[in-house]
């Protein structure tokens, strides 16, 4: 067999080099040199700002980034920046290097998923051959990358089955890909019968963990869970099988077995900020005060420097010093929030915590001035929060005597989720500790009766003919319930048969396809995504 190394050009390639000291820069351009590298195509960076702003103005074919940076973003930082702003395709190579050698922040570094990790000193040899195997690698995906990156699934599975007849090199990552792939178009038959393939050829735990997803979405939580367990018991460094494992369990309603598989992923990769939040929920939850307090603080200071921090670490952690009858943290907290977030929802949030931190504390003037402010500033909102928000808002609203505001909240998101079991019985537990039960059960039943009509009205109009009709119709069911997706989905259709009677119009392509991305991101694996998708390209 031909050895890699000989077959890979890199005089062509764009490189970027990331560090802070200027001696590493020489040195790493010296050993890229030696691997076939053109100098004159290497740029470096000494700050993550000089980094952002490079990747901002030009493709780059490879980034060599060293993991520590010196104060303020991290290596992970800028590759996390740098996929939530699409700075960098699926042709782009990203080696992350570092001097550590300790396990959290390979851990870390590794859920960031760059492309390989590693070690200093760095020799040309070995960085020749780990380049030439990442860039054979993207060569395999890139065709398949791009179609992901246009929603076309079908094209990305079928592109997928054409390399796994030839490429065993990597015929376990096509494998897994097109799983994922089938289970994100809803193929959930074509999904289950992929990672049963894997798991009987090789056993291997993403399979199971695939199995446990889709056994999770047919509604079979026990067969979900039971899976899970043997992943994490053979392979107890895989994360995403905890990560899933305790999905299962709060679904189920086991919150202390849920927080104690996240404390075990927590102990194993400590440097997770979306996961030591969610510690700190189920800990809040459950009232460990004290574990919720730790797993808040380490998910706000992980997230200091990152595209990934949220505000709800931070209103978690004020609604921890809430419950242990510490107001003045809790406001400072929430300070502090309007301090490192400038966007309108974040600070929304942190107002709705404000207001319940003077509930708890008996300040319930206070907290009526909150709950006014909140639904005078709701109506200047750029979108909708999500229904944990929103359901935090109404009992507020409840809490300080803002009775038809709250139910008009309330009747909002059963319209908006009016085929979420789970949500519907927040819902109804809102209602229930406003001592609301039957009120509130009758509400959320005809309101949810009402959605129904509503959502399906316009598919009804198209059907007899009535296209226009059904386009007004559903445009006005959006305006009314913005993150329905059968709403969305609903709109697609509509759009997308007014052009097959009429002809395409771009502004109709355009709105069909934002609708669809909209509908995917709030409902994703939906079969109807990827069918939509499919009449909408054929449209064009």
């Amino acid at each position: 067999m031909t050895d890699p190394q000989t077959k890979t050009d890199f005089s062509s390639k764009l490189f970027l080099v990331i560090d802070d000291f200027e001696d590493m820069h020489t040195l790493l351009r010296h050993t890229l040199k030696d691997c076939g590298a053109n100098t004159k195509l290497i740029d470096t960076a000494s700050t993550a700002n000089e980094a952002l702003r490079l990747l901002k103005e030009k493709n780059y074919d490879v980034v060599l980034c060293d993991y520590n940076l010196g104060a303020g973003k991290t290596g992970q930082n800028i590759l996390e920046e740098a996929k939530q702003h699409q700075l960098i395709g699926p042709a782009c190579a990203w080696l992350m290097i570092t001097a550590e050698k300790t396990n959290d922040t390979f851990m870390g570094t590794a859920e960031a998923q760059p492309d390989d990790y590693l070690l200093k000193p760095i020799t040309s040899g070995a960085l020749r051959l780990r380049l030439a195997k990442i860039w054979n690698r993207k060569k395999a995906f890139i065709e398949i990358a791009a179609a992901i990156a246009s929603y076309d699934y079908p094209a990305a599975i079928k592109l997928c089955d054409q390399r796994l007849e030839f490429d065993e090199a990597n015929a376990v990552d096509l494998l897994r890909l097109k799983a994922r792939l089938m289970l994100d178009s809803g193929n959930t038959d074509g999904a289950r019968r992929t990672f049963e393939k894997a798991v009987f050829e090789r056993n291997l735990p993403w399979a199971k963990v695939g199995l446990a997803r889709v056994r999770f979405q047919e509604g079979d939580l026990a067969g979900a869970k039971f899976l899970l367990e043997g992943v994490v018991e053979e392979n107890p460094y895989y994360l995403e099988a905890y990560d899933w494992l305790t999905r299962v369990c709060q679904t189920l309603g086991k919150h202390n077995e849920a927080e104690q598989v996240l404390e075990k992923a927590t102990a194993m990769s400590p440097n997770s900020i979306a996961r030591q939040k969610s510690l700190g929920d189920i800990s809040l939850k459950l009232g460990k005060l004290d574990k919720a307090e730790k797993a808040f603080k380490k998910s706000v200071g992980l997230g200091e420097y990152s595209i990934l921090k949220t505000p709800d670490a931070y209103t978690g952690l004020a609604k921890t010093y809430s419950a242990k009858g510490d107001s003045s943290e809790a406001l400072r907290v929430l300070d502090i929030l309007n301090k490192d977030f400038d966007d309108e929802a974040a600070r929304f949030k942190s107002l709705i915590a404000k207001g319940m931190v003077y509930q708890k504390s008996g300040d319930s003037e206070k907290a009526r001035a909150v709950a006014q402010e909140l639904s005078e500033r709701r109506k200047h909102l750029p979108q909708r929060l999500e229904s944990s928000a929103n359901l935090e808002m109404a009992q507020l609203l409840l809490d300080t005597d803002e009775k038809e505001m709250a139910v008009n909240l309330l009747q909002e998101e059963v319209k908006n989720n009016p085929e979420n079991a789970e949500i519907l019985e927040l819902i109804k537990q809102v209602f229930v500790g406003a001592k609301m039960g039957e009120q509130g059960i009758a509400l959320i039943e005809s309101t949810r009766k009402s959605a129904v009509e509503q959502m399906n009205r316009g598919v009804l109009l198209a059907r007899e003919g009535k296209i226009e009709d059904a386009i007004i119709w559903m445009r006005t069911a959006r305006e009314a319930m913005p993150t329905n997706a059968r709403v969305l989905f609903n709109l697609a259709y509509v759009l997308i048969a007014s052009m097959k009677k009429t002809g395409v119009k771009e502004e109709i392509v355009s709105e069909a396809h934002e609708a669809l991305l909209e509908a995917n991101r709030l409902a994703p694996g939906e079969k109807r995504f990827t069918e939509l998708m499919e009449s909408l390209k054929a449209c064009k």
